[in-house]
């Protein structure tokens, strides 16, 4: 059964449109159309008319419990708005997800890795994300279906997997709103502020939720600007981080590599740079967003492919140049960076070295683009969680009521779960606002490693079944450049970081100020901080499959026609190389590149 009857017709959309059209007609009509703006704004909270979902328990064509076929034509044809522009997806794949784990985790992960072991970390998670989004774009780009990477589990993999990995992402993303908004109440400490924190995280908790509640458009405009200021921040810092570091600061004098080599290039070895891993992985969270934002998007044909080539980009310049520079800045002993002293941890690497160069005011400018950061993830936070809960409940998999979508594309309900787990920023006026963020930190930095993880084999398997279905590679508006080979190291690498964390977890860096971890109860805390969203995913995923006894999905049977939008790919194909012939040599390595 669904809540609408036959969504997949052509009658029921036209019906569904002259409905709405015969609305507009009706408010234009009155002598003062002005008068009914109220009650156009009012009407567009209203349920959409094309609002379906598949029936949880429903017995599907293959005879399961788990009506697989249902889910992904729910997916397929979700009324969510499709406004999205090509500036959006591009601005959101630059900066989307810049915010605490690169300007703040950063430090954590200089002080137990040192700089090197910095570098190698975030370049192996960046490369390792590079093939991950290039696997994403390509099944996003022919598959632009609301709920992304976790209905790619659900139709390529298992159910029970999609059930899990959407569930895991959703509340990746319910947890990084208020971890955002702490960190925010946290730079805002940096200028001794005698305003209660419960304050700052109301004024910060409105702007979020308002820009959600305008819409998708207004999320796009609203991550367009953000990313613009982080971008510009960004490149700044890496332009005075290298005049300070020749000897361009107030005193002349010349850094160099003076701190890779005292006090030294790694702390704590081998176990150290293990320890940056989740780390990084928490920094880089929300790369992954163009996939999710593709089915409102309103030409991911053109748009994605641009997007995902601009991540490697981002990547190289704002990840692994900043750090480098800080590592060339910031000796890992400097004991105000964060994790080392409570007096102190609201400082970033990034404003220690402004500060370091005895330059005054600059500082306070790096703290307020922190805080547009932090505040710019925690606003992809409540749009990425709460696309991920309406596709949930539009397969069957979470509650009816959160894929609740109005007339204006928004799924309110899932906005509003979302926004509730906001409040939980209000633990930023306690004194246990350190504590969660680091709990915080470690739920939601594991969650990536599994989401990143389960879009590489799903392209692996979706490759295979794309081939054993008998179809060609060139039938695809857009292919992967690391190729099936690159989702196979994406895997593993995955892989091995859950490995590694696992060692961490049981046998923990120890930090350099403060007590030392040692004793049972330490160690239990310790490991959980690592380790909590693992048992949180096979929670999820035993239980949905003993449940519904969900099938693993068989290349032959996969669905590879649901969701794809009608493109004729031989004529564009055409016309595109046709545009390229005419393009100068300087814009046709531009567009190879980005």
């Amino acid at each position: 059964m669904r809540k609408s009857p036959d969504i997949s017709s052509s009658s029921s959309r036209g019906e569904s449109n002259d409905r709405a059209a015969a609305v507009g007609s009706l408010y234009d009509a009155t002598p003062s159309k002005w008068r009914n703006v109220p009650r156009a704004a009012w009407d567009s909270f209203k349920e959409n008319p094309d609002y379906h979902i598949t029936e949880k328990g429903q017995v599907g064509a293959n005879g399961q419990v788990y009506d697989v076929e249902g889910a992904a034509e729910a997916t397929a044809t979700s009324p969510l708005a499709r406004k999205l522009k090509g500036r959006h997806l591009q601005m959101i794949a630059i900066g989307g997800s810049i915010g605490t784990g690169l300007f703040v985790g950063s430090g954590k992960a200089l002080q137990q890795g040192g700089p090197a072991s910095l570098l190698i970390a975030f370049s192996l998670i960046g490369g390792m994300l590079f093939c991950t989004v290039q696997a994403l774009g390509e099944m996003a780009v022919l598959l632009p279906v609301a709920g992304s990477f976790s209905a790619y589990s659900t139709r390529f993999l298992d159910p029970a997997w999609g059930f899990a990995m959407g569930w895991n992402y959703a509340l990746q993303w319910l947890i990084v709103l208020p971890l955002e908004i702490v960190a925010a109440a946290i730079t805002i400490k940096y200028w001794n502020s005698p305003v209660s924190s419960a304050v700052w995280v109301a004024v910060f908790l409105v702007m979020i939720i308002g820009i959600n509640l305008v819409g998708v458009k207004g999320y796009g405009e609203a991550e367009f600007v953000f990313s613009i200021i982080k971008v510009i921040a960004v490149i700044g810092f890496i332009i005075l981080g290298i005049i300070l570091n020749v000897g361009g600061g107030q005193n002349g004098d010349y850094i160099g590599g003076r701190y890779w080599a005292d006090p030294g290039a790694f702390n704590n070895g081998f176990q150290g740079l293990c320890s940056v891993f989740v780390i990084a992985a928490f920094a880089f969270a929300g790369t992954e967003l163009v996939g999710l934002a593709a089915a409102e998007t309103a030409n991911p044909r053109k748009s994605l492919p641009t997007a995902v080539k601009q991540v490697f980009w981002r990547i190289c310049l704002f990840y692994i140049v900043s750090l480098t520079l800080v590592g060339l800045l910031v000796p890992y002993s400097d004991p105000r960076l964060i994790g080392q002293s409570t007096s102190d941890a609201k400082a970033s690497p990034f404003v220690i070295a402004i500060k370091n160069a005895g330059i005054t005011g600059l500082d306070s400018v790096m703290n307020v683009v922190i805080m547009v950061s932090v505040l710019s993830v925690g606003n992809s936070a409540v749009y990425g969680s709460s696309r991920t809960l309406a596709a949930l409940a539009e397969q069957g998999q979470a509650p009816r009521w959160l894929g609740y979508i109005d007339r204006q594309g928004r799924p309110l309900k899932a906005i509003g779960i979302a926004s509730a787990f906001g409040f939980l920023a209000f633990l930023a006026a306690s004194n246990k606002d350190e504590d969660a963020f680091v709990w915080m930190q470690a739920l939601s930095g594991l969650s990536s490693i599994f989401t990143w993880g389960s879009i590489c084999l799903a392209h692996i398997r979706f490759r295979k079944a794309w081939r054993i279905q008998g179809r060609s590679l060139d039938e695809l508006a857009f292919r992967s450049q690391a190729g099936v080979i690159g989702s196979w190291i994406g895997f593993l690498f995955n892989v091995l970081v859950i490995c590694a964390q696992f060692w961490i977890g049981f046998s923990p860096v120890q930090p350099r100020y403060g007590e030392p971890i040692r004793g049972t109860s330490a160690l239990v805390q310790n490991f959980f901080q690592a380790y909590l969203a693992v048992p949180v995913v096979l929670l999820f995923y035993i239980g949905y499959k003993v449940v519904y006894r969900t099938p693993f999905m068989r290349c032959k049977n996969m669905d590879l026609k649901t969701g794809v939008r009608e493109l004729n790919l031989p004529q564009l194909l055409l016309d595109e190389s046709i545009e390229r012939a005419s393009w100068p040599k300087w814009k046709k390595a531009y567009k190879f590149l980005c």
